[in-house]
């Protein structure tokens, strides 16, 4: 009795605190429906609920140009991070070569550079390439250490006799990575990908530093513009942050079981 006391109670506990991260969700969504021009409104009139703040971003805004730079900067992040981070991770797990493991233990330790620190380098670099205001300069920076982290940790579990197996049947390297080890790691890539997405499609400081032209801007610096000089509609904002928030949450609730899988998986080697 003493036991399902505890269960019961425990199991309350999480429900409230589920319930906790849950309420900012709604506010947000129900103040978008209405005009609020005070941060913190509690009066929820269904009868004042209307799409104004909807039709006015759209209409007013340029919506839907911002959400095309972004869709289009998280796209190519996405795959060139896939591409590139499972093709350093494949290297990384299955080659054998001199410093292997010391070349990518170097290669982890940039994680613990801050962003902000490689910033103006990076900057100047753009600079000097002629990408400022430019779709490259926005998702190239997304590349890093961590996708070859993940993928490298994950193609460990790939037994090596299926990939001599492979060279033996005269299969080429190419083939072998494409038709074999990529379908393998799929969960990873998929896990890589949300990440990939959040992340982009969440930035903010850099395309403030990388974009000066306005029909450059993606979705995260359009939504700064919604604040008004003397007076907010937050209701205003919050449809905004509405619209922002769900393609990131819908992707993760269609992938959600290949990325708790993919997740899992990565961590079983070392």
């Amino acid at each position: 009795m003493k036991k399902k006391i505890i269960s019961i109670v425990i199991n309350c506990f999480f429900v409230l605190l589920v319930a906790g991260t849950l309420v900012p969700f709604i506010y947000m969504v129900l103040t978008s429906f209405k005009q609020s021009y005070v941060t913190i409104d509690y009066s929820m009139d269904i009868t004042k609920f209307n799409l104004k703040n909807y039709i006015t971003i759209f209409r007013n805004y340029h919506f839907v140009l911002y959400f095309s730079n972004s869709v289009i900067v998280v796209f190519f992040a996405c795959i060139l991070n896939g591409l590139f981070s499972s093709m350093a991770g494949f290297g990384f797990a299955k080659k054998r070569f001199a410093g292997r493991d010391q070349i990518f233990f170097i290669f982890l330790m940039t994680l613990m550079v801050p962003a902000q620190v490689t910033m103006i380098p990076v900057f100047v670099i753009m600079k000097k390439l002629q990408w400022i205001n430019t779709y490259q300069a926005l998702f190239l920076p997304i590349i890093n250490a961590f996708g070859v982290f993940l993928m490298r940790q994950f193609m460990l579990n790939i037994p090596d006799e299926l990939l001599e197996a492979a060279k033996i049947d005269g299969s080429s390297e190419f083939r072998t990575f494409t038709h074999i080890v990529l379908p393998m790691t799929k969960p990873a890539l998929l896990s890589l990908t949300i990440f990939t997405f959040i992340t982009c499609w969440n930035d903010f400081l850099w395309p403030l530093v990388i974009i000066t032209e306005g029909n450059m801007n993606t979705l995260t610096l359009a939504l700064s513009k919604l604040h008004g000089n003397y007076s907010t509609n937050y209701g205003l904002v919050m449809a905004g942050a509405t619209l922002s928030f769900l393609p990131p949450f819908i992707l993760y609730m269609v992938l959600q079981k290949k990325f708790v899988q993919g997740v899992t998986l990565s961590g079983m080697k070392g």
